[in-house]
């Protein structure tokens, strides 16, 4: 990256902050190998697929989730000598959730085929309303198949799972996500969802966007989620050509007040 690109990307970021207040974030400032802060995330654990057909199982050990000492978070797919998968999945539930705003992560993602790193959120109301009536917002996925695109969903009731409402965002011809950090964001109000990759909006969508009959479940508290998959229904299964471990460095997450 350029410094001209690098002065723009800061200016960017300052006219798209002005009206706006951090109410939440974490920096990943730790120590190297320490885990994440317990007061501000919680483990989501073990396997089962979660649904998706995914491969690996969930970890809270400090192989799969730690800071670097350099001011990042990695999560960590990694494959044992028996071919078992693990990662981590980590969440705000319970400790941080919120109703509208604008939410972003600075994040490089890993790479190869059957990976699947994903920033998102879901409703806080999950353990009453179930999933997907609770409603998910996908501020980021990349599939490693897709090596330059990364997708912004959202899901609900009657338009979950491959019927939810998605668009994709795709990088220059000659860069990846996985070249360097990138800030992938949700700007959300009533009735509005927007999606952005570096502060450029690529989809936006509204009540008017779903299909016919089916309900806008985006108007309660949300918390987040980050995780690196390991195969699924989606992105499908690790090849000869899958490198492990693979790492999902996230820089900062950060939640402003819209005012």
């Amino acid at each position: 990256m350029t410094a001209k690109t690098m002065l723009l990307l800061i200016i960017l970021s300052s006219l798209v902050h002005a009206q706006q207040r951090l109410i939440w974030s974490d920096e990943f400032d730790r120590s190297a190998n320490s885990p994440p802060d317990e007061t501000k995330w919680s483990y989501d654990l073990g396997g089962g697929g979660w649904g998706n057909h995914e491969l690996e199982t969930y970890t809270n050990s400090a192989v799969n989730v730690h800071h670097d000492g350099q001011g990042h978070l990695v999560i960590r797919a990694t494959q044992s000598a028996s071919g078992a998968y693990n990662s981590a999945r980590i969440k705000t539930r319970g400790h941080f959730s919120f109703t509208y705003g604008r939410v972003e992560a600075r994040m490089k993602l890993p790479r190869g085929q059957g990976m699947w790193p994903a920033f998102w959120m879901l409703g806080d109301n999950i353990g009453t309303a179930g999933w997907p009536s609770c409603g998910e917002i996908d501020v980021m996925e990349n599939i490693g198949r897709e090596p330059n695109i990364v997708h912004g969903t959202i899901h609900g009731p009657g338009y979950s799972g491959s019927k939810g409402i998605s668009s994709p965002f795709k990088f220059p011809a000659g860069t990846t996500p996985s070249d360097d950090f990138h800030v992938y964001a949700v700007a959300w109000t009533r009735g509005k969802i927007e999606f952005s990759v570096d502060n450029a909006a690529y989809e936006t969508i509204t009540p008017q966007s779903l299909l016919p009959g089916t309900t806008w479940a985006y108007d309660h508290p949300f918390f987040l989620l980050l995780n690196l998959a390991v195969g699924g229904s989606w992105p499908g299964g690790p090849d000869a050509t899958t490198q492990f471990p693979q790492d999902l460095l996230i820089d900062w997450v950060r939640v402003y007040g819209i005012e």
